[in-house]
């Protein structure tokens, strides 16, 4: 079988899609900032019977991911499905006038930079292996700029053209790129937007290639309330 690797891993959505693609067969790449936090998500899936390694770093750091991701293929093989979905600093979400250019470093290195060393990291190995998926999650800023969370919405905006680009550009070579928008918060009492809710349907953009933008639950216009 072939690897899913988790940009962002996590206890919520995080642990939950690895769970779901390791259930298929998938073995699991772990990937954020804290090895410890690692360790423990990691031995809790070794113990449901998933493999799972965990690649510590920093997305903010190109050559660290990178390595990341290439130490990943190595240890347990072609990355096939990519997610990328790790959870915006506090410090990105600036009021849009107390916004300056210095503190949109962070976030378009987040947002933008990561994903794109990420792709470059993993389409060798989906091109080889004929396939590939390219998850990638977002709040509503992505799609509706909030001018109380200047940074994510920024960045965020960028982050959904690259994705829907590489949507059409890598299509011809099935390799499916989609966007999963996340409205509100992840609750594990969301009939829509529990972590084991978001997973399945992550996976089933996975397996349904239809598509590049879909939305875990409708967004209601603010100007009337209605979706």
């Amino acid at each position: 079988m072939t690897t899913f690797a988790l940009v962002g891993a996590g206890s919520g959505l995080g642990l939950a899609t690895a769970r779901r693609f390791g259930r298929e067969g998938f073995d699991i790449a772990l990937i954020s900032r804290s090895h410890n936090h690692l360790d423990a998500l990691a031995a809790g899936l070794e113990e449901e019977g998933i493999s799972a390694r965990c690649f510590a770093a920093d997305v903010r750091d190109p050559q660290a991911l990178a390595a990341a991701l290439v130490a990943a293929t190595a240890t347990l093989g072609v990355i096939e499905v990519l997610q990328y979905s790790p959870v915006p600093q506090a410090e990105f979400m600036k009021p849009v006038l107390d916004t300056t250019a210095t503190d949109l470093d962070g976030p378009l290195a987040f947002s933008i930079k990561a994903p794109v060393t990420c792709v470059n990291a993993v389409l060798p190995g989906m091109r080889e292996l004929g396939r590939g998926t390219l998850l990638f999650v977002n709040g509503s800023s992505a799609v509706r700029p909030n001018p109380k969370v200047a940074g994510t919405s920024i960045a965020f905006a960028g982050e959904s053209a690259y994705a829907q680009m590489l949507h059409t550009a890598l299509a011809p070579e099935n390799i499916h790129a989609t966007q999963l928008i996340i409205p509100g918060a992840i609750s594990p009492d969301s009939a829509t937007s529990s972590p084991e809710v978001l997973a399945e349907r992550l996976y089933a953009l996975h397996t349904d290639r239809k598509g590049f933008r879909h939305y875990a639950e409708p967004m209601p216009d603010p100007q009337d309330g209605t979706p």
